[in-house]
């Protein structure tokens, strides 16, 4: 898994480049952040209720956080790590 997907992903979900967040969920490999991002994405374009919205993003967000916070439980994040 490359380290920069998550960098972008929180980067795109900051700047509201949407395009580019979903071009993020179709190259990603971690299928993981492409399913959250893909959540993301449907709740903020087609619900009206922004709770939903905003439970969505959260998820997305603590995702990445996740993912980023614990590199000694993915060998490819902590390799990278190193250098």
């Amino acid at each position: 898994m490359d380290v920069i997907d998550y960098d972008r992903a929180l980067y795109y979900t900051h700047r509201s480049q949407w395009d580019n967040l979903l071009i993020l969920m179709v190259r990603t490999d971690d299928d993981f952040l492409s399913k959250k991002i893909e959540h993301f994405l449907h709740a903020y374009n087609f619900e009206r209720n922004y709770r939903i919205i905003q439970e969505e993003l959260y998820s997305l967000l603590r995702y990445i956080d996740h993912a980023t916070e614990y590199p000694e439980h993915n060998p490819e994040l902590l390799e990278e790590s190193l250098y």
